[in-house]
Protein backbone atom coordinates (compact mmCIF):
# COMPACT_ATOMS: atom_id res chain seq x y z
CA UNK A 1 0.00 0.00 0.00
CA UNK A 2 3.01 1.96 0.81
CA UNK A 3 4.48 2.05 -2.13
CA UNK A 4 1.40 1.16 -4.79
CA UNK A 5 1.70 4.50 -6.74
CA UNK A 6 4.70 5.26 -8.73
CA UNK A 7 5.81 7.99 -11.21
CA UNK A 8 8.94 8.36 -13.72
CA UNK A 9 9.61 11.12 -11.04
CA UNK A 10 9.57 9.52 -8.24
CA UNK A 11 11.22 6.38 -9.60
CA UNK A 12 14.29 8.55 -10.17
CA UNK A 13 13.98 10.44 -6.85
CA UNK A 14 14.00 8.00 -4.81
CA UNK A 15 16.18 5.88 -6.46
CA UNK A 16 18.99 8.18 -5.62
CA UNK A 17 17.70 9.12 -2.51
CA UNK A 18 18.47 6.24 -0.96
CA UNK A 19 21.63 6.00 -2.21
CA UNK A 20 22.81 9.07 -0.21
CA UNK A 21 22.79 6.74 2.55
CA UNK A 22 25.98 4.74 1.15
CA UNK A 23 28.47 7.41 1.00
CA UNK A 24 27.61 10.78 0.52
CA UNK A 25 25.97 10.99 3.98
CA UNK A 26 29.72 10.66 5.42
CA UNK A 27 31.33 12.85 2.91
CA UNK A 28 28.77 15.56 4.19
CA UNK A 29 29.67 14.45 7.75
CA UNK A 30 33.53 15.09 7.06
CA UNK A 31 32.88 18.81 5.84
CA UNK A 32 34.05 20.12 9.66
CA UNK A 33 37.87 18.51 9.13
CA UNK A 34 37.99 21.42 6.80
CA UNK A 35 37.78 23.97 9.77
CA UNK A 36 39.83 21.25 12.09
CA UNK A 37 36.93 20.46 13.99
CA UNK A 38 38.06 16.84 14.60
CA UNK A 39 35.36 16.11 17.21
CA UNK A 40 32.24 16.68 15.24
CA UNK A 41 33.31 13.90 12.33
CA UNK A 42 34.49 11.79 15.66
CA UNK A 43 31.03 11.87 17.22
CA UNK A 44 29.14 11.31 14.19
CA UNK A 45 31.70 8.65 12.83
CA UNK A 46 31.10 6.81 16.69
CA UNK A 47 27.11 7.14 16.04
CA UNK A 48 26.98 5.28 12.97
CA UNK A 49 29.74 2.53 13.57
CA UNK A 50 27.19 1.53 17.13
CA UNK A 51 24.48 2.14 15.19
CA UNK A 52 25.66 -0.16 12.34
CA UNK A 53 26.85 -2.79 14.68
CA UNK A 54 23.23 -3.07 16.29
CA UNK A 55 21.76 -3.16 12.89
CA UNK A 56 23.97 -5.85 11.94
CA UNK A 57 23.27 -7.48 14.97
CA UNK A 58 19.40 -7.38 14.73
CA UNK A 59 19.90 -8.28 10.99
CA UNK A 60 21.59 -12.01 11.96
CA UNK A 61 19.25 -12.77 14.49
CA UNK A 62 16.53 -12.18 12.69
CA UNK A 63 17.53 -13.34 9.20
CA UNK A 64 14.40 -11.54 7.94
CA UNK A 65 13.51 -11.70 3.96
CA UNK A 66 12.79 -8.79 1.85
CA UNK A 67 9.90 -7.67 0.23
CA UNK A 68 11.49 -9.55 -3.55
CA UNK A 69 11.53 -12.64 -1.22
CA UNK A 70 8.48 -12.89 0.31
CA UNK A 71 6.04 -11.71 -2.40
CA UNK A 72 7.84 -14.20 -4.97
CA UNK A 73 6.80 -16.94 -2.52
CA UNK A 74 2.84 -15.29 -2.64
CA UNK A 75 2.82 -16.05 -6.17
CA UNK A 76 0.00 -14.25 -7.24
CA UNK A 77 1.10 -11.00 -5.71
CA UNK A 78 2.27 -8.50 -7.77
CA UNK A 79 5.10 -6.17 -5.91
CA UNK A 80 6.27 -2.63 -7.62
CA UNK A 81 10.32 -2.71 -8.62
CA UNK A 82 12.03 0.52 -9.74
CA UNK A 83 14.25 -0.10 -13.02
CA UNK A 84 17.96 -0.08 -11.95
CA UNK A 85 17.49 -0.88 -8.41
CA UNK A 86 19.14 -4.28 -7.78
CA UNK A 87 17.29 -6.15 -5.20
CA UNK A 88 18.23 -7.59 -1.96
CA UNK A 89 16.42 -10.88 -0.71
CA UNK A 90 17.55 -11.78 2.25
CA UNK A 91 18.57 -9.22 6.00
CA UNK A 92 15.78 -7.00 5.86
CA UNK A 93 15.62 -6.44 9.46
CA UNK A 94 16.38 -3.81 10.29
CA UNK A 95 16.49 -0.88 7.53
CA UNK A 96 20.55 -0.10 7.89
CA UNK A 97 19.47 2.58 5.40
CA UNK A 98 17.16 4.06 7.38
CA UNK A 99 19.22 4.09 10.38
CA UNK A 100 21.96 6.13 8.64
CA UNK A 101 19.83 8.67 7.70
CA UNK A 102 18.79 9.05 10.98
CA UNK A 103 21.60 9.14 12.89
CA UNK A 104 22.62 11.82 10.52
CA UNK A 105 19.78 14.08 11.22
CA UNK A 106 19.98 13.21 15.04
CA UNK A 107 24.09 13.96 15.20
CA UNK A 108 22.53 17.01 13.47
CA UNK A 109 20.22 18.09 15.58
CA UNK A 110 21.74 17.53 18.75
CA UNK A 111 24.78 19.48 17.69
CA UNK A 112 22.51 22.43 16.61
CA UNK A 113 21.02 22.22 19.91
CA UNK A 114 23.88 22.00 21.79
CA UNK A 115 25.41 24.63 19.78
CA UNK A 116 22.24 27.27 20.46
CA UNK A 117 21.78 25.92 23.71
CA UNK A 118 24.90 27.19 24.90
CA UNK A 119 24.23 31.13 23.84
CA UNK A 120 20.87 33.36 25.08
CA UNK A 121 17.45 32.39 23.45
CA UNK A 122 17.35 34.76 20.73
CA UNK A 123 15.45 37.92 20.64
CA UNK A 124 13.79 37.68 17.38
CA UNK A 125 10.97 35.27 16.53
CA UNK A 126 12.56 34.71 12.41
CA UNK A 127 15.92 33.15 14.32
CA UNK A 128 13.54 30.93 16.54
CA UNK A 129 11.75 29.87 13.89
CA UNK A 130 15.09 29.18 11.84
CA UNK A 131 15.59 26.98 14.49
CA UNK A 132 12.51 25.02 14.70
CA UNK A 133 12.56 25.42 10.57
CA UNK A 134 15.81 22.94 10.48
CA UNK A 135 14.81 20.63 12.66
CA UNK A 136 12.19 19.56 10.81
CA UNK A 137 13.87 19.96 7.65
CA UNK A 138 16.07 17.07 9.43
CA UNK A 139 13.10 15.08 10.65
CA UNK A 140 11.48 15.46 6.88
CA UNK A 141 15.66 14.44 5.34
CA UNK A 142 15.45 11.22 7.67
CA UNK A 143 11.89 10.40 7.02
CA UNK A 144 11.96 10.39 3.08
CA UNK A 145 14.86 8.36 3.61
CA UNK A 146 13.17 5.79 5.07
CA UNK A 147 10.47 5.83 3.02
CA UNK A 148 12.80 5.57 -0.24
CA UNK A 149 13.66 2.70 1.06
CA UNK A 150 9.70 1.18 1.13
CA UNK A 151 9.46 3.46 -2.20
CA UNK A 152 12.14 0.95 -3.58
CA UNK A 153 10.64 -2.37 -2.41
CA UNK A 154 13.85 -2.96 -0.52
CA UNK A 155 12.37 -2.94 3.61
CA UNK A 156 8.78 -3.47 4.79
CA UNK A 157 7.61 -0.69 6.99
CA UNK A 158 8.66 -2.45 10.33
CA UNK A 159 11.81 -2.48 8.96
CA UNK A 160 11.95 1.16 8.41
CA UNK A 161 10.48 2.00 11.94
CA UNK A 162 12.94 0.30 13.76
CA UNK A 163 16.03 1.02 11.48
CA UNK A 164 14.81 5.14 12.57
CA UNK A 165 14.77 4.09 16.08
CA UNK A 166 18.05 2.59 15.91
CA UNK A 167 19.27 5.71 13.78
CA UNK A 168 17.62 8.01 16.52
CA UNK A 169 18.70 6.71 19.91
CA UNK A 170 22.14 6.20 19.13
CA UNK A 171 23.54 9.20 18.91
CA UNK A 172 21.18 10.11 21.70
CA UNK A 173 22.39 7.84 23.83
CA UNK A 174 26.22 8.38 23.44
CA UNK A 175 25.79 12.32 23.43
CA UNK A 176 23.98 11.43 26.68
CA UNK A 177 27.00 9.04 27.85
CA UNK A 178 29.76 10.38 25.67
CA UNK A 179 28.90 14.03 24.75
CA UNK A 180 31.23 16.00 27.54
CA UNK A 181 34.22 13.62 26.87
CA UNK A 182 34.07 13.97 22.92
CA UNK A 183 32.56 17.21 22.55
CA UNK A 184 34.67 19.06 25.82
CA UNK A 185 31.26 19.66 26.96
CA UNK A 186 32.06 21.57 30.27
Amino acid sequence: MLNAHHTGFQDFFFRFYSKLAEWPLYLLAALPLCWKKFRLPLFYALCELSAGIVVQILKHIFHADRPVRVFEDAGDAVLPLVEGVRMSHSNSFPSGHTSTFFVFATCCALLLAYRYGQRPAPNSSSKRKLRYLSLVLLLIFAALGGYSRIYLSQHFLLDVCVGSVVGFLTPCLLFHFAGKKILKIN
